[in-house]
């Protein structure tokens, strides 16, 4: 019998895909690297327009004739330029999020209920980012030349408490969410999350498949919040048990690995470093684009939000590079928990329709928050090859 070679099992698997599959996931993945650029453009565009209509500082102005209230005034600005830019953005964001995912057959949701969806986005936006604003800009106001510095804490506090609230108050006002039925796929995840350290009381199933067909499932939550949650896309797809739990196992990882508490940790310190350039280029793109506006008005948000985008462009692969760190490390957890090298890469290989499977090495540096498929099937078989007794154990 021939010795088990990575290698052709991993050639095997990027074969079940004919050519054109391929060829149409590599176009889908290429233009969606140009869509990060002009997102960025039309962010920018937006933002330039709602500042020279001078809407917000008519806004901020009618706040304090009446009442010296800043927090409000933050809150109120944040609010309209959220709203506005929404608007403005709507056609981009019809091609870019909409148009573009049924061309490429990745979503059948009707454009009315995308629209709904990405109104509701919108207001929980408001709601959110407003009284995230509010603590940025009570800093500028209290301390006007170190601001920057503890603006990490803030962002560690949001994504923490978004983290925390989100499976409870936000997911199921998008999605229905119901206890997976009895059987052997509940038995197996509720198995394979003792097994791994994470909490097994809830397991569910949400109609995913309302908003897009992509094969995914997650475990998210903290503390008395966490759950796995399974998108129906899974089962329609085929998955069988291997899959589930090589998939499964993959979404405990982060759970188990901490990755969003090294996630937090992480924004907070990228944080720091961009508000401390927003502080210093401030001055300097606020008088080219002609506000006149300083820092701590919250008339001048859209100078920030210009600012940042830029940042947030140039910052990609950096955010990349942190993110598919912690899929390989969840990769790596499912092998040693789930001991499912076929079932992962039977669920990869479906990964590839919205993903490449196989980017230069500078692509996936430069564009992908994921390793590769052919690099992650890849490490799979050669877990396989190292350790014959577990697999499927």
């Amino acid at each position: 019998m021939a010795a088990f070679d990575p290698d052709t099992a991993t050639a095997a698997y990027m074969a079940t895909l004919s050519p054109e599959a391929h060829a149409r996931a590599t176009a889908y993945t290429q233009g969606g690297h140009w869509l990060l650029l002009w997102g960025a453009l039309v962010t920018i565009v937006a933002a330039a327009i709602i500042l020279r209509a001078g809407l917000l500082e008519r806004l901020r102005g009618w706040i304090q004739r009446r009442r010296s209230r800043p927090n409000l005034a933050v809150f109120l600005c944040a609010a309209a330029f959220l709203l506005l830019d929404f608007v403005i953005e709507l056609p981009w964001s019809i091609y870019a999020h909409w148009w573009r995912e049924r061309q490429y057959d990745l979503t059948h949701q009707p454009f009315a209920g995308w629209l709904g969806e990405g109104l509701l986005s919108t207001v929980i936006s408001v709601v959110m980012f407003g009284v995230i604003l509010i603590g940025i800009y009570a800093l500028i106001r209290k301390a006007p030349r170190t601001w920057w510095l503890w603006s990490g804490g803030v962002a560690a506090v949001a994504i923490l408490v978004i983290v925390l609230i989100a499976p409870v108050l936000i997911e199921p006002l998008f999605n229905r969410y119901t206890p997976a039925p009895p059987g052997p796929t509940r038995d197996a995840v509720v198995t394979l999350a003792k097994r791994a350290g994470v909490p097994s009381d809830k397991i569910l199933i949400y109609d995913g498949s309302k908003q897009s067909d992509r094969y995914t499932a997650n475990v998210s939550g903290l503390f008395g919040s966490a759950r796995v949650a399974m998108s129906d896309t899974m089962f329609k797809q085929g998955a069988d048990l291997a899959e589930v739990r090589g998939v499964v196992g993959h979404e405990m990882g982060h759970y188990a690995r901490g990755h969003v508490l090294l996630f937090a940790l992480g924004m907070s310190v990228l944080a720091v470093l961009m508000f401390f350039l927003v502080d210093r280029l401030f001055p300097w793109v606020s008088a080219r684009v002609g506000s006149g506006l300083g820092l701590a008005d919250p008339a001048a948000f859209p100078v920030i939000v210009m600012i940042t985008a830029v940042l947030g462009l140039l910052a990609t692969p950096l955010l990349n590079t942190l993110t598919r760190v912690q899929e390989s490390d969840a990769d790596h957890f499912s092998m040693e928990v789930a001991h499912e090298p076929d079932g992962l890469s039977k669920a990869l290989v479906k990964t590839i329709a919205y993903r490449a499977s196989s980017p230069s090495e500078l692509e996936e540096i430069l564009f992908y928050d994921h390793p590769s498929v052919e690099r992650r099937v890849h490490r799979a078989m050669v877990w396989k090859a190292a350790h014959p007794d577990l697999v499927g154990k």
